[in-house]
């Protein structure tokens, strides 16, 4: 059907515009999202005394690096999104296996996504940096939120498309 590959188009500028839409905020706010990334990394706010402590980083120089490869990260996302997004729109009309084929770039952002907020958020700065322990500086709801989505959206995207069974232009030219 035309409006489930609407749909798909949609979803995947949806995700583009919200992973950009991050890239923005981090270097328009970036002392208050890089003090998040400071002190997740030097672990000040972990429970006091916890044995995890030795893993803690306190270079700011390493601080600005791993905020420089969340924002480059979100970045690449949003840019693969994109792309995805236009290239789902140019095979909108094609046959299924035209359009099967033109998801790539989606599925693409959806990796590095899915890289970024599970394994930068959850298992990076959520486990190694013990961020789950600290009330002031957890991002792990919001993280789970974003790489949930755009799995979400990969599984949608990712359900085969068969071919169209008439063209949307022919069908507003047959009705006049």
């Amino acid at each position: 059907m035309y409006i489930t590959r609407i749909a798909k188009i949609v979803m995947v500028a949806c995700l583009a515009v919200f992973c950009l839409l991050a890239v923005f905020g981090n270097l328009t706010d970036y002392q208050s999202n890089y003090l998040f990334v400071k002190h997740v990394m030097s672990m000040d706010t972990t429970y006091p005394g916890n044995t995890l402590m030795y893993r803690a980083i306190v270079s700011p120089e390493l601080w600005h690096a791993a905020f420089a490869g969340i924002i480059a990260g979100e970045a690449i996302a949003g840019l693969l999104f994109l792309a995805g997004a236009v290239r789902l729109f140019q095979a909108r009309r094609a046959p299924g296996a035209e359009f099967n084929g033109a998801k790539g770039w989606a599925v693409a952002g959806a990796l590095v996504a899915f890289l970024v907020w599970f394994l930068g958020f959850m298992v990076v700065a959520g486990e190694w940096f013990a961020m789950w322990q600290s009330a002031t500086w957890n991002g792990q709801s919001a993280a789970f939120r974003f790489y949930m989505t755009a799995l979400a959206v990969l599984i949608f995207v990712n359900q085969p498309d068969g071919d169209l069974a008439q063209a949307p232009a022919e069908d507003a030219q047959k009705e006049t």
